[in-house]
């Protein structure tokens, strides 16, 4: 469904992608793992077209991502925010229909809020969670109703950008069942970033080692733990010393 092949870019002289070369199977999840700063989110980027790479190429489904309808391209993904990104000003059933009340996935106003309740509702919300606003949620439940909005349009492929960031562990083990279900279910090509090794082992088909602008290992997720690897093994294990210098 993705496909990177020799892509670089940079942003001056920081050359943050060497030449990444990776592969999202169609309905497979995979999630890229690495540290601050490695490139991970710059990719993401590169990916939805917000980014042009300097070289190399980007294809989903087989075409360029800057080629093509850009609204009938970006309709395709879904996308959960790190932060949740939910709109303060609007009650939480607007946040989910957010891309139902607009553009060319426009559908009547009691239509995208029948919808936007019935996505709430798998998400574990209760239906008078609609009319409320992010203020009056919790961190876990921001985070289920940002799910909630990236599924709202049935979306072909889903980009979760560190989804448990600032959630206790058990919130995020409840995320974590969440994504992995309504992964399956839709038969959705997934993709996430994190550093949450409890999510990429609840989350992940596959996974790729993002390290100094390049994929340093891919494989299965059940693979990982004996990759033989130096720079997954020191990342998955939280290991200082390595050939990953921590930066002091």
């Amino acid at each position: 469904m993705i496909e990177l092949h020799n892509v670089h870019k940079a942003f001056g002289s920081n050359k943050v992608l060497r030449g990444v070369t990776l592969s999202i199977p169609r309905g497979s999840s995979l999630v890229i793992i690495g540290g601050s700063g490695t490139g991970k989110s710059v990719a993401l980027k590169c990916i939805l077209g917000l980014i042009e790479p300097d070289s190399g190429t980007i294809t989903v489904d087989g075409k360029d991502v800057h080629q093509g309808d850009r609204d009938e391209f970006l309709a395709r993904f879904g996308m959960l925010f790190q932060g949740g990104a939910l709109f303060d000003s609007l009650p939480v059933w607007q946040n989910v229909a957010f891309r139902l009340l607009r553009g060319s996935l426009k559908r009547p106003k009691a239509q995208a809020r029948e919808i936007a309740i019935e996505k709430l509702r798998r998400v574990g919300l209760k239906p008078e969670t609609a009319d409320l606003f992010p203020a009056e949620l919790s961190g876990g439940m921001q985070k289920r109703v940002g799910l909630a909005r990236a599924i709202a349009a049935d979306p072909e492929i889903i980009f979760f950008d560190e989804p448990t960031t600032g959630l206790d562990p058990i919130m995020a083990g409840v995320i974590n069942d969440l994504i992995r279900e309504i992964v399956t279910e839709m038969g959705a090509t997934a993709m996430t970033i994190t550093h949450d090794m409890s999510s990429v082992r609840a989350i992940a088909d596959n996974v790729a080692m993002l390290h100094d602008g390049v994929i340093k290992w891919t494989g299965p997720v059940a693979g990982m733990d004996n990759s033989g690897d130096p720079y997954l093994d020191q990342f998955i294990h939280g290991r200082a010393t390595g050939p990953i210098e921590a930066v002091r």
